[in-house]
Formats: C-alpha cells, structure tokens, sequence
C-alpha cells in the first residue's frame, strides 16, 4: 500500500474522522487491489522470456537436427506445441494472473507456427508460405479468447497483415481472409475499450489496427495511383473523425493513433497531390469496380462517423481537418477536367490546413498542434521550391519568414500562458 495514503489514514484517525476499523478496512482494499493488478513488468518479462526460451530451443534442435531420425524429429516437432498446451492448460485451470496468460498463449502463438513448419519440413509436405501464414493464423486465433492475451493478439495482428500483404502486393490478389481475421480481432479490442481504457496496451491497439487497415488498404486496390490517393484519403479522414470520439479525444493525444495517423496521412496525401504533374495521371476508364466500391464504402463509413458526432452535438467548433477529404474529392473530380485549377485549389486547402491547426494550438494553448500547423505550411512551401521557378534571394527570404513565424508564434503562446497564470 502506498506511504502517503498510510499516513493519510493515520491523520484520519488522529482527527477522529474516522475509526480505526474504518482505517482497517481501507487498507485491507487497498492492499486486496494492489494484489489482483498485474505488474506491467512481469507481464513484458514474461513474454519476452517465452520468446527467447522458444528461440533458444530451435536453435539446439536446429544444430543437431540432421543427426535426428525421422520419428525423432517428428517428436521434437511436435514438443514445443505439446508444452505450449500444457503451459495454457495450467494458466486456464489454476487461473494464474496476466503475466502468466500473456506468457503462455505467445509461446504458444510461436510453437504453432514451429510446429507446421517442421512437420512440413520433415515429411516434405509442399505449400507456398501464403497457405503456412493462414494456417498459422486460424489455429492461432482462439489463443486470444481462451487466454485474454494482449500480446498475442498483437502478434496475431502482425501476421495478419504480413499475410495480407503476401497475397496483395506479391501475388496481387485481393486478401478477403485477411480483412476476416482481422475482424476476428475487434471484439477483443472493443473488450479493451471498456474495460482498459487507460491502459497503455490499449493505446498500442490504437496504434497497431489503424496502421494494419492502411497497409491492408493498398493490397485491395488494383487501378492505379488516382484512384488509391483518394481512396487512403478517405480512409485517413475516417481515421481522423474516429479519432474525434467521445473516447478517443479523452484521450493523451500519444495514445490516439487515430487522430494522428489521419492528421499526417491527410497531410502527406495532400503534398503529394499539390504536384502538377500528379494530376496528368488521372484516366477515369483505368479505374476498377472493385476500387470504387472500396472507396464508396470508406467514404460511407467516415460520413457516419460524422453524422454521429453532429447527432451527439460534437461537430463544434468547426475542424476542417475532419471534411478534407469530402474537400478533396470535389477536387478529385475536377482534375478530370481542370487538373491545373485542381492543382491550384490543392495547394489553397493546405495552406488552411495548416492555418486551422496554427488557430487550434493557439487556442487550446498547446505548442505540439500550433507547430505542427507551421510545419505544414513549411512543407507545402518546401514542395512548390521543386515545381516553381523562384530564385535563390526569394527561397532564403522565405526560409527566414518561416522561421520568423515559428520564433513569433511559439513567443506569443508563451506570453499568453503567462498572463493566464497571472489572473489565476
């Protein structure tokens, strides 16, 4: 129990607030609650260990494996999965805590996929490391109920899009299983959200499911660049406004993933398109079905998302960086006929972009947003010295400007803090 609430207590019952018995049941609470948390470093020590307790037995067994018959080898091949097993089995029937759920289902998570391997390997049983991904995946996937393993269910997360990227980049097909067992996964995560919501695992899940759909994304699409820049900035829009929940904006921004990831993507895909010569490639008759209807779906999804917050009186003040993207595909279509009108108004969004994230640091009195808006508009002039003929005078009194603004904003927020402080 901590120090400060003992001594606490004790000047309690000195002042006669409470009664001993009182102080008695108090600490017996506390001292009850501090046993059933699971300490976070057992929990990274213990995943750790069973990774390079796994590690450590295949490379034994791999130095002495030609020496090994082949009933031997089946044997130790099916070794690791046996007391992986074992291991869960005990965790589940003398309900161990965390650290103990967390270690055995990642050392089962690995002895699955050391398992299939050796057996294949050993009986020279032929499949393309595509197939081996999904099996591993379908029979690694009841770990994370069975055991509520948080590290494991990122592990799984992380195989998922490996395999998703295999099939979509490497054998440019579209990974459907993949987004399948990807959805296997959100119930877990939606366990998390209430119940962990603090949590700094929980905030790792806001980092790893959104950077998962984005490169799962690409491997969907199959028409070319146009239409995959609109479409991943639908998605980055729909990362920002899910990012803007109740729940999510309740949280430290390092731990919303959401926002920040659709705040940077929105950004960078814009840059990209602030480029004359991007919108020449616009050719409406290459796009596929298939596209549209992915980017029809991620636009629907960010529009509800929308319309929830305007329901539930969240949509003030005004962001522009949550209809950047409904913004940019207006321009989308007339790049198809005006690409150098598109590419102009392009420019124009990112300049306010970064002026409405200048005026929302300034507000909320935060330098990380009110120099991130400053970087945007240093990027966006950065980007026209490469397409715009400009001399070197101009470039260097610009730089200057730039630098100007950031010592004068940065000065300004800094006074204004001041004389906050000062009529408190």
């Amino acid at each position: 129990m901590n120090s400060k609430i003992e001594k606490e207590l004790d000047e309690l019952v000195i002042a006669e607030v409470i009664t001993p018995e009182v102080q008695l049941e108090i600490k017996r609470y506390y001292s009850a609650k501090q046993t059933a948390k699971s300490n976070p470093l057992f929990v990274i020590f213990g995943v750790l260990g069973s990774i390079l307790t796994g590690l450590g037995i295949i490379l034994i067994l791999a130095h002495n494996w030609d020496d090994f018959t082949r009933t031997t080898k089946t044997f130790w091949a099916f070794i690791p999965l046996v007391v992986g097993q074992a291991l869960a089995a005990f965790t589940l029937l003398k309900n161990k805590s965390a650290s103990w759920k967390e270690t055995a289902g990642v050392f089962l998570f690995f002895a699955i996929g050391a398992s299939i391997s050796l057996v294949s390997q050993i009986y020279n049983i032929p499949g393309a490391i595509d197939s081996y991904l999904l099996t591993w995946i379908i029979l690694a996937a009841p770990i994370i109920y069975l055991l509520k393993s948080n590290a494991t269910s990122l592990l799984y997360i992380i195989m998922v899009t490996i395999y998703g990227c295999m099939i979509g980049y490497d054998l440019n097909q579209s990974p459907y299983w993949a987004l399948v067992a990807l959805l296997w996964v959100v119930p877990q995560y939606l366990i998390l959200l209430k119940n962990s919501a603090q949590h700094n695992i929980t905030g790792i899940f806001h980092w790893i499911l959104p950077l998962s759909v984005l490169i799962l994304l690409g491997a969907f699409l199959n028409s070319g660049f146009s239409i995959g820049l609109l479409t991943h900035l639908c998605l980055f829009g729909l990362f920002y406004n899910l990012g803007k929940l109740p729940h999510f904006e309740g949280q430290k921004l390092r731990r919303n993933g959401y926002l920040i990831i659709g705040s940077l993507g929105t950004i960078i895909s814009l840059l990209i398109a602030s480029f004359r010569y991007v919108w020449d490639d616009f050719v409406p008759s290459s796009i596929s079905t298939g596209d549209i209807l992915i980017t029809v779906v991620v636009v629907l999804a960010a529009l509800a998302i929308i319309a929830y917050l305007i329901i539930n009186k969240r949509w003030k003040p005004f962001n522009l960086f949550q209809y950047a993207f409904l913004v940019f595909a207006a321009l989308y279509f007339l790049g198809y006929v005006q690409p150098e009108i598109a590419s102009v108004l392009t420019n124009i969004l990112i300049l306010v972009l970064g002026i409405v994230a200048v005026t929302i640091g300034a507000r909320q009195e935060k330098y990380s947003i009110l120099n991130y808006g400053l970087l945007i508009i240093t990027g966006l002039i950065a980007c026209r010295f490469f397409d715009t003929e400009i001399s070197f005078v101009v470039r260097g009194l610009l730089f200057v400007a730039i630098g100007a603004g950031f010592f004068g904003a940065n000065y300004f927020m800094y006074k204004k803090q001041l004389k906050s402080k000062a009529h408190e």
